[in-house]
C-alpha cells in the first residue's frame, strides 16, 4: 500500500493490547507509518546501522508536523543519508537540546511510561489534553516555572480540579527530569515543575450507598452502549481496576473454576478474581464477537473497549450520583465487603492491593461489626458473671443495683 493522504486517513490502529503497529509503504522500502492506540499517526523510517542493528527514526506526526507527501520526501532524504553512512538516531541524539515539548512528550511515553507504568494511558490523556495544546511547539528548555505554575493554578483553581492539577505537575516534573537525562535539556537546566506547592488533597471517601444502588442499577441497565453496560456491572461485581478489566480476554475466564485471570496488573503480578454467581450469569449474557478475543469489545474490529467516560457520565447523571467517579465503583466493593464483616486482609486480596495501608481506608466501614462483636462479648462476660443470661445484652446499671 502506498502511503498517501487518502490511505493514511483511512488507516486505524489494528494492534493487540498496546503493541506497536506499523504500516509500511509499498514503493519506498523502509518508509512507514506507526499508528498508536490513541489514534496518533507518526511517519517513520527503519534502517540498519553499520553494525547491523535495526533502528527506527521518527520523521514527525501526521497532520501536525508533516503531510504524507512531505514525509515521503523527508524519508527519501533520511534514507539517502543512511546510504552515505549516517546514523539518524545518533545524529538526533546530538540535536536533542533543541527538541520541542511535543517530542519530549513522545519520548516520555515511548521510553518510560509505556515500559514502566500500568497507568500510562492516564499520562497520555493529560499530555494530549493539558500539555500539547498549550506548549507542543515550544522548545522544552523554553518552559519556565511561571508557565507550569500558571497551568497548575488554572486547573486547580479555575476548573476546581485540585487532584488533576497535582497529577499534571507531577507528570511535568518527571518528564523534565528525564528530559535532562536524555539530552532534551542542558544538565544544569532547572526543572520548571519543581518548587510549586501542590493543592491540598483529601482522601477520597465516596462509595455507592444501599439507597443509591437501585437508581444506579436502573441507570446502568438503560445505558445504550452495551459494552459499557456490561463493564459497569463487572466493576461492581468484581472490584477490578478499570484498565485491567477492559483488557480482559475470554481465554482468561474459567467457567469451571468460576475465576477471572488478570495477567497484567498494576501490582505487577497475575491476579485471580473468583467469580460470583451474578458475575458468571453476567458473563454468560455477554455476546462474543467473531475475531475479537476481549470480554468488552470496542468499536474497532478485534479491539477492546478503551474509554467508558462518556457512558459513565450519562449513567451517573441519570442515577443522581453526579459526584461519584468511576473508580468509586471499585471503592464501593471494598466498603461493602468491610460492612459485611470481612477482614482487611481479605479485602486487600480481592482488590489486589500491594500495600496494606491502601486497604486501611476501609477499616472504619467495619466499625459496626466491631461494635456488634463487643456487644456480644460483653453479654457473654456479664452472663458468665451471673448478671444476666449469656445470650442477652445486660443493662449494667440495673444489674448492679440488685
Amino acid at each position: 500500500m502506498k502511503l498517501t493522504k487518502r490511505t493514511v486517513d483511512a488507516l486505524s490502529y489494528q494492534g493487540e493490547g498496546n503493541a506497536a503497529f506499523y504500516v509500511w509503504d509499498s514503493e519506498l522500502k523502509g518508509f512507514g507509518l506507526r499508528i498508536y492506540p490513541s489514534g496518533r499517526k507518526a511517519f517513520v523510517v527503519t534502517y540498519r546501522t553499520g553494525g547491523g542493528r535495526k533502528r527506527f527514526y521518527t520523521l514527525g506526526t501526521y497532520g501536525r508536523d508533516l503531510t504524507a507527501d512531505q514525509a515521503r520526501r523527508r524519508a527519501l532524504e533520511a534514507l539517502a543519508d543512511v546510504a552515505r553512512g549516517a546514523d539518524l538516531s545518533g545524529r538526533k541524539a546530538q540535536e536533542r537540546q533543541g527538541e520541542t515539548v511535543s517530542e519530549l512528550c513522545a519520548a516520555y511515553l515511548e521510553r518510560y511510561a509505556k515500559q514502566r507504568k500500568k497507568t500510562w494511558t492516564d499520562d497520555e490523556r493529560r499530555i494530549d489534553k493539558r500539555i500539547l495544546p498549550r506548549w507542543g511547539t515550544f522548545k522544552a528548555k523554553a518552559i519556565t516555572r511561571a508557565d507550569v505554575a500558571a497551568l497548575h493554578n488554572e486547573i486547580g483553581t479555575k476548573e476546581g480540579k485540585r487532584y488533576e492539577a497535582n497529577r499534571v505537575r507531577e507528570l511535568l516534573s518527571k518528564m523534565f527530569e528525564l528530559g535532562r537525562d536524555w539530552g532534551f535539556l542542558p544538565e544544569d537546566h532547572p526543572n520548571p515543575a519543581h518548587r510549586i506547592e501542590d493543592f491540598k488533597e483529601e482522601k477520597r471517601d465516596r462509595w455507592i450507598t444501599p439507597e443509591e444502588l437501585p437508581r444506579l442499577a436502573q441507570a446502568i441497565n438503560e445505558e445504550p452502549n452495551q459494552s459499557a453496560r456490561f463493564a459497569l456491572w463487572l466493576y461492581l461485581l468484581t472490584g477490578a481496576r478499570k484498565s485491567e478489566l477492559l483488557a480482559a480476554r475470554w481465554e482468561d475466564v474459567s467457567i469451571e473454576r468460576a475465576e477471572l485471570r488478570l495477567p497484567d496488573t498494576k501490582a505487577g503480578r497475575t491476579h485471580y478474581i473468583p467469580l460470583s454467581g451474578p458475575a458468571l450469569a453476567l458473563l454468560n449474557d455477554i455476546p462474543r464477537e467473531d475475531g475479537n478475543p476481549y470480554l468488552l469489545p470496542g468499536k474497532l474490529p478485534g479491539a477492546h473497549l478503551v474509554n467508558i467516560d462518556k457512558p459513565w457520565q450519562r449513567v451517573r447523571k441519570v442515577a443522581g450520583v453526579a459526584d461519584v467517579r468511576l473508580h468509586d465503583l471499585r471503592r464501593t466493593v471494598g466498603s461493602w465487603l468491610a460492612q459485611a464483616g470481612n477482614s482487611l486482609h481479605l479485602i486487600g486480596r480481592v482488590l489486589n492491593h500491594s500495600n496494606a495501608s491502601t486497604t486501611q481506608v476501609y477499616a472504619r466501614f467495619g466499625e459496626d461489626h466491631v461494635r456488634a462483636a463487643l456487644e456480644q462479648h460483653g453479654a457473654r462476660i456479664m452472663g458468665a458473671a451471673g448478671f444476666a443470661p449469656a445470650a442477652d445484652v445486660l443493662d449494667i446499671t440495673k444489674g448492679a443495683a440488685k
